[in-house]
């Protein structure tokens, strides 16, 4: 029997890790997690000689049982091809005594890409195996990234439609350009009036209609989810810490079986999450550096073992972490909980009606895997300044708040020995204002794609072709509704 996958609300549901793609969100609002982690079954010094491919096929069968081993390369090796800028997919590159890994070479330059150019692949395969008639709905909400890369990994893929709704305001104006220029006859982008929670929970509350469902389903149409909520986003994304684990031990950066800390830029909670399944495969990561914004709800989280949604919603300079709903918290506290569902559904239904909820003294005692804390908007633009200075290396705001927290994580705990890698979210392309400004605020007279050019010319860097492909494209996307109307624009897109 292969690895089944089980409801965080409920865990008599049990699907296979295909029906659990397909599906998204589980019908209880409870997300798809392993009935156990597997454990890498291949050895370090193999991984040291893998290329990226190899290595997501070694971490992705152990996760994705149900596929057979044709179907789960044929996926991989469609994703992971020439729209990647850099042969090695994800670069580490040294700057300043810690490790950027670069997951921000695919088409739409943010990590996004490294889960969403495989999930449509995923996504098909399954529905394939699944013998579903239905056309596949993705139905997404974005705080900037998400949305360019899952409309840029399913435009044109037959059988399915997808409808991203962003925060109208909350966006940089390059990822609002990204989104809204996207062609393609089975996309649709809609800015709500609204912040991003607001738009994730709308989303939420469309997948779990039961009578907007069945009027669906009438139609030929279901639900599925590219948010990292779906276990097919989450899954690729443990890939790379395995990779970047191989690659410094293949360079010789580290010895074998040395453990490394991995910082993190952390808004929905799935790329840390993702570390975190890695460490449990087996590969020795130490601390887990859960870095936040001004929206620093899970280091108040992890400060004191309360999560409190109660507060005034920061829109900062990387909005993509502007977020006071960590959707993928949940399966680590369903984790923490002794994968107690009925425990976890009570935390939910807190969050859901009160807006917090407190963990318990034993669970609280099963987060000392992670070290948490944030950066302000001041140290964040300090920190791209002097790494700038120092070494010539450009870095977006995203990363600059994992630098900024490691640099308290060393402070508060004397670790600096440790290897460290930081996980570099996005391009600095896709925030040029805000890292020139941090750089020197001569540049904000500039025009955005002046600024680019700037960027390009001061960080010794090519423009990439995402940014390039904006610079004339038509604004083909101009929808607006509010978030009460979210549904009725879902209807009228289906033409339902």
């Amino acid at each position: 029997m292969g690895l089944m996958y089980s409801s965080t609300r409920n865990s008599d549901v049990k699907m296979t890790a295909s029906q659990a793609i397909l599906k998204g969100l589980a019908d209880d609002g409870g997300l798809f997690v392993p009935d156990s982690i597997p454990a890498l079954d291949v050895s370090l010094d193999e991984l040291a000689n893998m290329s990226y491919q190899e290595t997501a096929y070694a971490v992705m069968k152990q996760f994705l049982t149900d596929f057979t081993e044709e179907e789960l390369k044929n996926c991989i090796n469609k994703a992971y091809d020439s729209k990647f800028d850099t042969e090695e997919i994800a670069p580490l590159v040294q700057a300043d005594g810690a490790y950027y890994l670069e997951l921000f070479h695919g088409s739409t330059i943010a990590f996004k890409d490294m889960a969403l150019s495989i999930l449509p692949h995923l996504l098909i395969t399954a529905a394939r195996k699944n013998e579903v008639k239905n056309d596949i709905v993705i139905l997404t909400a974005t705080s900037g990234d998400t949305g360019k890369a899952a409309l840029a990994g399913f435009a044109d893929v037959e059988g399915t439609k997808i409808i991203v709704f962003y925060p109208k305001n909350g966006v940089s104006p390059i990822q609002e350009k990204q989104m809204v220029t996207q062609k393609g006859d089975n996309t649709f982008v809609v800015g709500i009036h609204g912040n991003f929670d607001q738009a994730q929970t709308g989303v939420k509350m469309m997948f779990n209609d039961t009578e907007l469902k069945a009027e669906m389903d009438k139609a030929g149409y279901q639900f599925s989810s590219a948010n990292s909520i779906n276990i097919g986003r989450l899954v690729p994304q443990i890939v790379y810490y395995v990779y970047a684990y191989a690659k410094l031990y293949a360079n010789g950066e580290i010895a074998k079986d040395e453990s490394i800390n991995v910082v993190v830029p952390t808004g929905n909670f799935g790329n840390i999450l993702a570390a975190f399944y890695a460490k449990n495969m087996g590969l020795p990561i130490g601390k887990l550096i859960c870095a936040s914004n001004e929206n620093k709800v899970l280091f108040d989280f992890f400060s004191t073992g309360t999560y409190d949604r109660n507060r005034e919603f920061m829109l900062t300079s990387s909005p993509s972490m502007d977020i006071l709903i960590s959707s993928n918290l949940e399966r680590l506290i369903y984790r923490i909980a002794g994968n107690d569902a009925a425990k976890n559904a009570d935390l939910m239904k807190a969050l859901t009606s009160c807006g917090k909820y407190e963990i318990s003294e034993d669970m609280k005692a099963q987060l000392s895997d992670f070290y948490g804390n944030y950066s302000s908007e001041q140290e964040t633009a300090e920190v791209i300044k002097n790494l700038y200075d120092k070494t010539g290396y450009v870095i977006d705001t995203h990363t600059a708040v994992a630098v900024g927290v490691y640099n308290k994580y060393k402070a508060d705990t004397k670790d600096t020995d440790t290897k460290t890698v930081i996980a570099s979210t996005a391009s600095p392309f896709k925030f040029t204002r805000s890292v020139m400004n941090a750089i020197d605020t001569k540049y904000d007279a500039m025009s955005d794609f002046e600024l680019v050019d700037e960027l390009s010319k001061i960080g010794n860097v090519d423009v990439p072709n995402a940014i390039e492909e904006i610079r004339s494209a038509k604004v083909l996307h101009d929808t607006v509704c509010e978030v009460d109307e979210m549904p009725a624009v879902v209807k009228k897109f289906l033409g339902m």
